[in-house]
């Protein structure tokens, strides 16, 4: 087996599994559940491994101090990390529940069956079971991280159709959310915001405070926080709307303007050459000549907006504040970064901080969960032994939440005669996705959440060094798969860009992805070659080659059958260069108001095992709507007053009239490991969408998003 971070970090079984009381087998996972289903997959993974039905396993809420630390729930990691993890567990404790069955009925360990969690031997017919064996007692031993796996022929839930684990209470409309829970006695908080990040609360009237006080509205300041609470959630929202009015702040000089693709070139920034998708400190190397015998050079530059999560529901956390220690109810994708940086926060010790995972505004990156729970945290401790549900309005959220940065991509490509790629350059230009609050020195954690810049006592948001892992941040995905020549590969970090950015589904990929496939259609047209042809042409990797063939054969991107006044286009990538493979073909409509309507959607991967096969494709189809919304739509507006996109009718999104009809083929390559498959189709669709758009229309478009606007002028360029 290959190393396992999860696994190392948390090596007792009784961090992962329980035989429980009412025969059933409770499972624990550091990484959350936000849609992907991790919960669905694990039970299916212990099931099989426990030859238990998976109605016996109880996946367990995250909490800190019981569920292993898995850090946070991202880069596609849940199944690499926690399924890997979870499956080897199991096995672990069936081979020792077997040993104990052996002793206990005095035979041969391979005599014995289990079915449905009864032991029985074969040569006396004696039996036991797994709960009468543990007898609510813990193992006590560490996971084998080699313990022999079932044959896959053997697997009776591992691949076969699976209702998700939580949608009984979704569709039964149950208080599963955080935003709908409730506890006796429990005030319900808003936040007072000040119009962007630089503004400081300068005066506030005080009769408004009184006045609140006598109605039974608590005001909570500390330095320019504000926050109200009160029993009743309308009073809290009209008072929060009260205090707003009383409150005078410093703007200072507001939010920087100006063309931020012109700051990502102009600013200050760290430049840094990547090598096999690391950066490495070293002079980046001149652009030079291109080489002798190439044909042609083509340049080309691409561009990304800041873009939002765009959470439908917006954050929330729950708080209570009792006799020194903390509790939070959170929808954080961190929840142990989440404590340590609240325990720093307010000088506690990490034990006497205990953060429960609750479903809530889910979302594939860092939106505003962690700084709702430092919210609600703050205002907990103001009113102590007092239950807060702190809500962030819809406004909140537009204007609050980190972003995805802006970026730009230039890419320059030499071609032989034959049409084959003889040189290669990508530089990307963009700031920081790593925001999220992991602890460090200088007390890094806090300073990275939104609410410790605004206290009494402030932290400066941390100027953040280049990420220099391979494929971490604005570099993912910047290295292509293709066996190209003479790559020439650079990041640049760029330094005082005006907008608060972190980590968003994807990172870098999504947008070197869309720089990198538009551009070797742009290549392939050149050569004069099929864009299928020129990318097999110039890809060796086998399983990447039968992602590509098998989305053509689904949907001919070269377009033959394609309606009139459609155009198809293909997209591939490998997430990260090591995770799942993708490929998309997409088939779109230009309407003659401008508008591009994506018509079908074809979608090959291959993400290793398959474990939950609705989950997966889900996974695929759902990376595939967010990243067409943020191709067609998304763009962060804001002007020196603060962030201006704080509705859905400023900062628009897909809408279910433009979902395109898809087919989804999911490459099964035997037991093979698992790969991680949430971000891999983000960046393949956004190229897909830009080449069917040139198929159809003959315009290339390169800065997203592609809105009616951008259309128009693309045509009359």
């Amino acid at each position: 087996m290959a190393p396992n971070p999860s696994l190392e970090k948390n090596p007792s079984l009784d961090r992962w599994l329980a035989i429980g009381p009412g025969e059933t087998v409770a499972v624990r996972s550091g990484k959350v559940d936000i849609g992907q289903r991790i919960s669905t997959a694990v039970a299916m993974l212990v099931a099989d491994e426990l030859d238990i039905d998976p109605a016996r396993v109880e996946t367990v809420r995250t909490e800190t101090g019981l569920s292993p630390d898995e850090g946070i729930t991202s880069g596609s990691y849940s199944m690499t990390q926690t399924g890997e993890a979870v499956r080897r567990a199991a096995a672990t404790a069936r081979r020792h529940l077997l040993d104990r069955a052996a002793r206990l009925l005095d035979v041969d360990p391979a005599t014995l069956e289990v079915d449905d969690g009864t032991i029985q031997s074969r040569a006396t017919n004696r039996q036991t079971s797994y709960w009468e064996l543990a007898a609510g007692e813990p193992f006590g031993i560490d996971v084998d991280a080699d313990a022999p796996l079932k044959p896959r022929a053997a697997l009776r839930h591992v691949g076969t159709p699976a209702t998700a684990r939580d949608m009984a209470d979704i569709v039964r409309g149950s208080p599963h959310f955080l935003p709908d829970m409730s506890r006796p006695g429990m005030l319900h908080a808003r936040m007072v915001r000040p119009p962007h990040y630089h503004a400081r609360l300068e005066a506030l009237d005080p009769a408004v405070p009184d006045r609140l006080a006598g109605e039974g509205v608590r005001v909570v300041r500390d330095g320019s926080f504000l926050a109200v609470a009160a029993e009743d959630e309308f009073q809290a929202a009209k008072a929060a709307q009260r205090l707003a009015a009383a409150a005078v702040w410093d703007k200072g000089d507001g939010l920087a303007t100006g063309d931020i693709y012109e700051s990502l070139r102009r600013n200050q920034r760290v430049s840094l050459p990547v090598v096999d998708g690391a950066p490495v400190e070293a002079p980046v190397p001149p652009q030079g000549d291109p080489p002798d015998g190439a044909a042609v050079t083509l340049e080309a530059r691409y561009e990304r907006p800041y873009q939002m999560h765009a959470s439908l529901g917006p954050s929330a956390a729950m708080a209570e504040f009792d006799d020194g220690r903390l509790t939070i109810l959170s929808h954080s994708q961190g929840i142990y970064f989440l404590r340590a940086a609240l325990a720093e926060t307010f000088a506690m010790a990490p034990g006497a901080i205990r953060i429960v995972h609750a479903p809530g505004a889910g979302c594939y990156g860092h939106n505003g969960a962690d700084d709702a729970a430092l919210d609600a945290a703050i205002v907990a401790r103001a009113l102590p032994g007092t239950p807060v549900l702190l809500k962030w309005t819809r406004e909140e959220e537009h204007a609050w939440e980190p972003y995805g940065t802006c970026m730009s991509m230039d890419l320059r490509a030499s071609l032989d005669p034959g049409g084959k790629i003889v040189a290669w350059s990508h530089e990307s230009f963009g700031d920081t996705f790593m925001m999220r609050p992991r602890p460090g020195p200088d007390r890094i954690g806090p300073a990275r959440l939104l609410s410790t810049r605004f206290l009494d006592e402030p932290l400066d948001p941390p100027v953040m060094g280049p990420a220099m892992g391979p494929h971490i941040g604005i570099h993912r995905n910047l290295d292509p798969l293709y066996d190209l020549p003479g790559k020439r590969l650079v990041k640049h970090l760029v330094r005082g860009m005006p907008l608060r950015v972190s980590a968003l589904r994807s990172l870098g990929a999504y947008a070197n992805v869309f720089a990198i496939e538009s551009f070797m259609d742009e290549l392939a047209a050149e050569a004069g070659v099929d864009p299928v042809a020129f990318r097999l042409d110039h890809l060796s990797d086998p399983r990447g080659r039968a992602v590509i063939e098998a989305a053509a054969e689904r949907l001919d991107p070269s377009g033959a059958d394609c309606p009139e006044g459609r155009g198809r286009g293909i997209a591939f990538s490998r997430y990260k260069n090591i995770a799942a493979y993708a490929a998309v073909v997409i088939e779109v409509s230009v309407t003659d108001a401008a508008e591009i309507r994506l018509e079908r959607c074809a979608i090959a991967a291959d993400a290793g095992e398959i474990v939950d096969r609705a989950g997966l494709a889900a996974q695929l189809e759902g990376g595939a709507v967010q990243a067409a919304s943020w191709t067609l739509h998304e763009a962060v507006a804001f002007d020196r007053d603060g962030i201006t996109s704080r509705d859905w009718e400023s900062y628009p999104i897909l809408g279910f009239d433009n979902v395109p009809e898809f087919e989804t083929v999911l490459v099964d390559p035997g037991r093979e490991p698992f790969l991680g498959a949430g971000e891999a189709t983000a960046g393949p669709t956004a190229a897909a969408i830009a080449n069917a758009v040139h198929a159809a229309t003959g315009l290339r478009l390169r800065r997203i998003p592609f809105t009616p606007d951008a259309v128009r002028a693309a045509a009359l360029a």
